[in-house]
């Protein structure tokens, strides 16, 4: 016999257990990959929320039990994020480096046939899966020993750190510069980072979401997630599967505008955010990314867009932007 769930008691276990984990309701949402809203309405005991938020909630706090292999991409990320605060924690709370307004997270998996690598061949493999479309692509590999990656716990780890901390005179120290990324030969990545637009002396912090930076930042993921798919798959026949999220978060309080390009194609603008989060996801083959990056950009960004009021996006401007991106290139 199964006692009746006690639902008021399990909220308070998991808020008890969030408190002495030291997480804040956003840190929260973010590892379970649900939004604000969601973990406000699970603290206040509601029960509209779907088994699979609950469950995901639940998880980040050790109140479900994995049985199975289809958690791994969620643990990886909670200790990715843990390992972030850590490393964060002796910062002041607004330094740029500790994303006071906001940023940006992407993690994906890769599925298949993957060859079995070790740390140090990992590491390797990750310097040759950047992609340079831009100046700063996402999980940059440095090759300053002050700021090179390293293997902890399992994993190959970045944290671009500012200047006090990294023992180095960093240029740029801005949120959009302090990446921490973390990366595991299973065919795992994690990316945290700051708004570009933060950094700006036209406009204050929090204020301003661009148009065209989410659409170049979640193609270079894409492209870094076909890339390292080429370089693990076991064979040239492997068919691999990559599982992308993507999460903003800050939008509140911002609005959708063309600023660093005003002569693209996607003069789009929008009104302040609907919310404060965004989490964007999708599943798509690894071996045709590049051809069919506009295809899968325009749900996503879509749906991005719709968080400021921007309703009726035509692919074909994702096209356009999308072709400016693949044509670009940083020696």
């Amino acid at each position: 016999m199964i006692a009746p769930l006690n639902w008021p008691a399990v909220v308070e276990e998991a808020v008890r257990r969030r408190k002495a984990e030291n997480l804040t309701q956003r840190e929260h949402a973010a590892l379970a990959s649900v939004s604000v809203p969601t973990i406000s309405a699970f603290d206040r005991g509601e029960t509209t929320l779907t088994l699979a938020k609950v469950f995901d909630i639940l998880r980040v706090v050790g109140l479900i039990e994995e049985i199975a292999e289809d958690g791994a991409q969620e643990g990886f990320v909670r200790e990715a994020y843990a390992r972030w605060r850590s490393l964060t924690a002796p910062l002041p709370d607004g330094a740029p480096a500790r994303f006071p307004h906001g940023g940006y997270r992407i993690d994906y998996c890769l599925e298949g046939d993957l060859k079995s690598v070790s740390l140090t061949e990992f590491e390797r493999i990750l310097r040759d899966a950047v992609v340079r479309r831009t100046g700063w692509p996402p999980f940059w590999v440095p090759t300053r020993e002050e700021l090179a990656p390293r293997e902890v716990d399992g994993a190959i780890e970045c944290w671009l750190a500012p200047s006090p901390i990294a023992g180095v005179e960093r240029m740029f120290q801005d949120a959009a510069h302090c990446d921490f990324w973390r990366g595991a030969p299973s065919g795992r990545m994690f990316l945290l980072r700051g708004y570009q637009e933060d950094g700006q002396e036209t406009f204050s912090p929090g204020t301003v979401m661009d148009t065209m930076l989410p659409i170049w930042r979640m193609g270079e993921a894409l492209l870094h997630a076909e890339r390292l798919a080429t370089l693990l798959r076991k064979s040239d026949s492997s068919a691999i599967t990559v599982r992308f999220r993507a999460l903003y978060w800050g939008l509140s309080g911002r609005v959708l505008r063309a600023w660093s390009n005003p002569l693209s194609d996607l003069l789009i603008e929008g009104h302040a955010a609907r919310g404060d989060e965004a989490m964007l996801e999708t599943v798509l083959p690894a071996e045709d990314i590049s051809e069919r990056m506009a295809e899968h950009l325009f749900p996503l960004v879509s749906s991005l867009y719709e968080r400021f009021g921007v309703a009726g996006l035509s692919q074909s401007r994702i096209t356009a932007e999308v072709d400016r991106l693949l044509q670009s290139r940083v020696s």
